[in-house]
């Protein structure tokens, strides 16, 4: 009976070691599946201000979303949209809506708009006059060879009395051939959107039209410098976008990236930083 009771008490004791060692391991298990890591979201952008703002806005995705935000910086246009499309990135930041638009419409991008984030007022920039009433007779004219641009840049220079667009056009999508009126003979050349700035500071003409990020990287501010300064209100259809695959925009990553975006700390980093350079669009 001795020998019966001390191989019970021997049985008993194993199966406690091992529920012990079970239920630890269970603990240990539950512990490990509570401890998330950050969701890494790339994001590709231009230097400035897209990347600046991204800049800002990264702690408060890891501290509020636990999004670990990796920011890619570009500088030609024409990779962006196609690196997207590829899946080289999860979203991009840096072009309008207009400029979105025909990329998709040319190259069968699937990508979209999942949201309008702010605005940079397009300038004409000069070395050799301070006014419009200076534009001489024949003035040579530097814009973007980019074609969703153009419509920009010729309202923009119709709202300052230099040239005259037919009235049937669409603003948007105008081109040097709608122009009527060009009292100045104002000349046009197209150059890549980032070889504007050099060619401002290498006074290769009498106007240059700048896109507000590379005018900003070049040491310009739009509302000090440009000649001739865009309108910037709400009603601007130029916003600059984050666009991410088609159905990514639901995915609470990107939510969470344009709402950051938007909000208020956001907002006032753009007030205080760039001066009316670049506004929250609403």
């Amino acid at each position: 009976m001795k020998k019966l009771f001390t191989l019970l008490l021997a049985c008993l004791l194993f199966v406690g070691c091992s529920s012990n060692s079970t239920s630890e391991e269970n603990t240990t298990t539950s512990t490990q599946g509570t401890t998330d890591e950050p969701t890494k979201l790339v994001v590709s952008a231009t230097l400035d201000p897209h990347s600046q703002i991204l800049e800002f806005a990264k702690p408060i995705l890891l501290e509020e979303y636990n999004i670990d935000l990796e920011i890619e910086v570009l500088d030609d246009y024409y990779i962006f949209n196609k690196a997207l499309d590829s899946g080289e990135v999860d979203a991009n930041y840096f072009q309008h809506l207009p400029f979105f638009n025909d990329e998709v419409e040319a190259n069968g991008y699937d990508i979209v708009n999942a949201g309008g984030i702010h605005i940079e007022p397009f300038g004409f920039y000069s070395q050799t006059v301070s006014s419009v009433d200076e534009v001489a007779d024949g003035a040579t004219v530097i814009i973007s060879n980019s074609v969703s641009d153009h419509g920009r840049i010729l309202t923009i220079l119709e709202q300052a009395g230099l040239i005259k667009l037919a009235d049937d056009v669409d603003a948007i999508n105008a081109t040097v051939e709608d122009i009527v009126e060009n009292p100045k003979n104002l000349e046009f050349k197209e150059i890549k959107p980032e070889l504007l700035s050099l060619a401002y500071e290498n006074n290769e003409g009498d106007l240059v039209a700048i896109n507000g990020n590379y005018a900003m990287q070049a040491g310009l501010n739009p509302v000090e410098d440009a000649i001739i300064l865009e309108s910037a209100d709400e009603t601007n259809p130029y916003v600059n976008i984050i666009a991410c695959r088609s159905g990514d925009e639901n995915r609470p990553e990107i939510k969470a990236l344009v709402e950051v975006l938007k909000s208020d700390e956001v907002k006032q980093f753009i007030e205080e930083t760039y001066a009316g350079s670049v506004i929250i669009a609403e």
